[in-house]
């Protein structure tokens, strides 16, 4: 199997609408770390002192054939299309380690999924 991360960086008080995603887009889970940053437009300031806006990173590593459904759920779902909703990338993953617990669910959506698509495609 071939594995991707996808890693979403949205507004802490979307977070949970992000992991139900990503989970409805078919990932099994998710990683969430807490983040602040900075983008384009300088940070407000009160009173001399920068508010920055909470933010959380999602991480999800899923099948390579799911990363973009998953990214375009988040992204839809998420309007990323505004600013200040977030960023959302994929890296591919090399090898993977730990995920015993997991790779059942993994292969029967899998299977699912390439039964109601009529099979696999060779190259």
């Amino acid at each position: 199997m071939k594995f991707d991360v996808v890693l979403a960086i949205v507004p802490y008080e979307k977070e949970s609408k992000a992991v139900c995603t990503a989970k409805e887009a078919g990932a099994t889970g998710a990683t969430v770390f807490s983040a602040h940053g900075t983008g384009i437009k300088e940070a407000k300031t009160f009173f001399g002192l920068t508010v920055e806006l909470k933010q959380v990173i999602l991480l999800t590593l899923v099948e390579r054939h799911i990363a973009q459904r998953v990214m375009k759920s988040l992204y839809d779902e998420l309007d990323m299309k505004s600013p200040g909703n977030g960023i959302i990338f994929s890296f591919p993953i090399d090898a993977v380690m730990g995920l015993e617990s997991q790779l059942s669910v993994i292969k029967r959506k899998a299977e699912e999924e390439y039964s109601e698509e009529g099979g696999l495609e060779c190259q």
